[in-house]
């Protein structure tokens, strides 16, 4: 590694159907890597995957509206993959309690939304707490759970890498909506204040939807605070 560089690389892009961002994060050192919120187009995020000679420690949600989680199944067949050279080290695949009746009930979250219907066909084994860390590599993703987009709604900070996934709980200039099952607009603010807003000013955000922020621009501009 370069002096300077950064110990991780950072890949990010919206997937199909609602663009939704991806994104997977690196240890350079080790080639282990975490998988955020793995939205559809799996074909592409497992390409990124092998090209980068990434294995997979994590797969985990930030919440389970179907647009965060329909290449999930796909993406964790790639991950359970072994070969001589590179065996597994699939930890496991992660959702806050609070969310799974969204997410086995992904089929009816499609039809909601006239799309091909999918279920949920991956498992998942192992439930996101607040304030867990979730190690690769060399790395550490903190969990914070974040309720009020929904009730599971977590977000995740890298901590030596001055970034937070904030998942659809805040968005550059705005937050996530509240009027579909389990939203609750008061918890939502509550949560962007105690729990993002405590961060320092200078890290940066990289939503669920649309581009980056940092969180001393949220602090100071967004027109919901």
């Amino acid at each position: 590694m370069n002096p300077g560089e950064s110990p991780y690389e950072l890949i990010s892009f919206p997937v199909a159907p609602l663009g939704c961002n991806c994104s997977i994060v690196v240890c350079r050192q080790t080639r282990e890597a975490i998988v955020v919120d793995p939205g559809g187009e799996a074909p592409r995020i497992i390409a990124a995957l092998a090209e980068r000679q990434a294995r997979v420690r994590w797969i985990i949600h930030t919440h389970a509206h179907f647009d965060h989680c329909l290449g999930t199944h796909a993406v964790a067949g790639h991950a359970a993959q072994a070969t001589e050279a590179a065996p597994a080290i699939l930890e496991g695949v992660g959702l806050h309690r609070g969310d799974m009746f969204l997410y086995e009930n992904l089929a009816a979250q499609c039809r909601m939304f006239g799309l091909p219907v999918q279920k949920a066909e991956r498992a998942i084994d192992h439930f996101l707490e607040d304030d867990e860390p979730l190690r690769f590599g060399k790395g550490v993703l903190r969990v914070l759970h974040t309720p009020g987009h929904t009730p599971g709604s977590c977000c995740f900070l890298l901590e030596d890498g001055g970034l937070v996934f904030s998942g659809d709980t805040l968005f550059a200039m705005g937050i996530g909506r509240t009027d579909l099952p389990g939203g609750d607009s008061d918890l939502i603010l509550k949560s962007i204040r105690e729990r993002l807003f405590t961060l320092d000013d200078g890290v940066n955000v990289l939503p669920g939807h649309g581009p980056n922020t940092r969180i001393f621009e949220e602090k100071r501009m967004n027109p919901f605070f």
